[in-house]
């Protein structure tokens, strides 16, 4: 089991991501020790390289003051004293023949680079014979003797050696540790995914309430996860929100259909009159409308939340269409003994439909007007700020505060009874025209009464204002 686990940890993306990171990390790792390795292999070589030098720089002094029987001296003490020391001195003829120094003849040597050349050289050590590098300088002096002073590398090769066991293990720890840090990171990370897995096989299942967790860190992953909620909140909201129309239109359809065929039913029951005739069809296709009056504010809404009448767009004047719709709705204001006050500013511009904004301006009206048993209704029309503003307001019972948000709900009416003619759409309506358009709508009291506040942005003056009121 714990292999299966395993095996499936390496085979996750975040596993894979996390590999390629500790892949880079090792070579940059890598790529140090490698340029620590040769800074400590030149430097070495050339603290040698300096030692030599100083050597033979001091030799070349005694050589001038002495001359050759005094460097032969300095050379006979320096090999008898240099005891387990590096430094390797040689003197000789012009035949190589030895004259002094510690080593015996001559070595077979190999150029290194112009005044300086490398040999194999053998130490005995506690009874071993070992071979070392040894790195040496070449002069002609005068008499054509020959010298030569140098210095083996074995405190260089197990310094090198060293350095080179250290930084072996420090890439195999640094590895290890990259492998550690990337299966924890990968753990951690499939634990976060495996959490939006489990919610979503659970939302699959059918039950909407299931949420993400958070871990609280506020990293990206709890932001996703914010997100995620928000979403299948929404997505909730929609589906409670599906069963409610859903719920809502058996029971608007399922009345004016059953009146339907009863009063049909009951009219061919009847003796043949084609007067009473007349009166049922004229009922039923009464009844009719009304239904298809309800689908088409439904399918309104469902293109106004969609987004599908976009692309037509152009830019109107809200008021002039406000002021159109108006004067259809002073006869019904007349009808009822209300007084209808209108106050619209001139050239209000807007990007919109002209046939949704002119629906939705007649439903807000149309309510406050149906609602309004006496007083007056007031359609005020100005531009406040960054926003073209419309307030309806009305002097009816108005509606309570808590339920103001849900009257914009679909098929949502105050009355329980639903006598009032009606089929609960027109503000819902209204919200999908202004959320189409970028605007609001919301409610306030106006004390009495109700204030329907419909609000859109505006069309900059520039682009929107025709040619002749510019020329004004």
């Amino acid at each position: 089991m714990l292999s299966g686990q395993l095996g499936r940890l390496l085979r996750t993306n975040a596993f894979r991501l996390a590999a390629i990171y500790m892949a880079l990390f090792a070579a940059s790792v890598l790529a140090l020790l490698v340029f620590i390795y040769f800074s400590t292999a030149d430097f070495v070589e050339s603290q040698t390289e300096e030692t030599v030098s100083a050597e033979i720089t001091g030799l070349a002094e005694q050589y001038r003051e002495h001359g050759l029987p005094g460097l032969i001296q300095t050379l006979s003490e320096r090999a008898a004293a240099e005891r387990g020391d590096a430094t390797i001195y040689l003197l000789t003829d012009a035949a190589l023949h030895r004259i002094a120094g510690n080593i015996s003849n001559w070595p077979q040597t190999v150029p290194v680079r112009p005044g300086w050349v490398s040999f194999p050289v053998k130490l005995d050590r506690r009874g071993v014979t070992l071979t070392y590098e040894a790195l040496a300088s070449v002069f002609v002096l005068d008499g054509d003797y020959r010298l030569l002073v140098g210095r083996d590398l074995r405190d260089a090769a197990i310094f090198r050696g060293r350095i080179t066991r250290t930084l072996s293990w420090a890439a195999l720890l640094t590895l290890a540790l990259g492998l550690a840090g990337g299966l924890i990171m990968t753990r951690n990370m499939l634990r976060r995914v495996e959490a939006v897995n489990r919610t979503s096989a659970s939302i699959i299942e059918g039950d909407f309430s299931e949420r993400v967790p958070l871990t609280g860190s506020g990293d990206e992953f709890d932001q996703l996860a914010a997100n995620l909620n928000a979403m299948l909140d929404q997505i909730e909201r929609l589906m409670t929100g599906m069963r409610q129309v859903t719920d809502n239109i058996a029971h608007d359809l399922r009345t004016p259909l059953s009146r339907m065929r009863s009063r049909l039913e009951v009219t061919l029951l009847e003796r043949p009159d084609a007067t009473r005739y007349a009166e049922a069809l004229g009922q039923t296709i009464a009844e009719a409308d009304q239904l298809l009056g309800t689908f088409n504010a439904l399918l309104s809404i469902a293109e106004a939340e969609a987004g599908s009448r976009r692309e037509t767009m152009a830019v109107v004047d809200l008021g002039e269409i406000a002021r159109s719709v108006a004067e259809l709705y002073e006869p019904v204001a007349d009808e009822k003994g209300l007084s209808l006050v209108i106050e619209i500013a001139p050239w209000l511009p807007v990007r919109g439909d002209r046939h949704l904004l002119s629906q939705a301006i007649a439903n807000l009206l149309d309510n406050a007007l149906k609602y309004t048993a006496q007083g007056s209704v007031n359609l005020r029309l100005r531009r406040l700020g960054d926003q073209v503003r419309a307030e309806i307001a009305d002097t009816g019972p108005g509606v309570p505060s808590e339920r103001r948000a849900a009257v914009f709900d679909r098929f949502v009416r105050l009355e329980g009874s639903r006598s009032t003619p009606g089929n609960g759409l027109g503000l819902s309506l209204v919200r999908a025209v202004a959320k189409l358009h970028g605007g609001e709508v919301h409610l306030e009291d106006n004390n009495p009464g109700l204030r329907a506040i419909f609000s859109l942005p505006p069309v900059s003056e520039r682009i929107a204002l025709p040619a002749s009121r510019s020329a004004a």
